[in-house]
């Protein structure tokens, strides 16, 4: 997938998530291993809502893969200037 059709779909529902993804993809994306991309892209497949309860760790991911990746975006910076 090229990085305008990831930029689409880090592109939700929620602010919040938009932000949060986005930013990892913009910062982290292109120094991540083949294997975490694959596993940013199957986690863009998710809801807003999943996604949301995934970041705010008020949910387990349903795959445990999804764990590592996860903890990465939330320690992503928010924002850039």
């Amino acid at each position: 997938m090229n990085a305008n059709q990831l930029a689409w779909r880090c592109r939700r529902g929620m602010q919040e998530l938009d932000i949060l993804l986005t930013g990892f993809l913009r910062r982290d994306y292109a120094r991540a291993t083949a294997l975490d991309r694959q596993r940013f892209e199957r986690l863009l497949d998710e809801s807003d809502d999943t996604l949301w309860r995934y970041l705010t760790l008020t949910q387990p991911p349903r795959d445990p893969d999804l764990a590592d990746l996860i903890e990465q975006i939330r320690r992503s910076p928010a924002s850039d200037p």
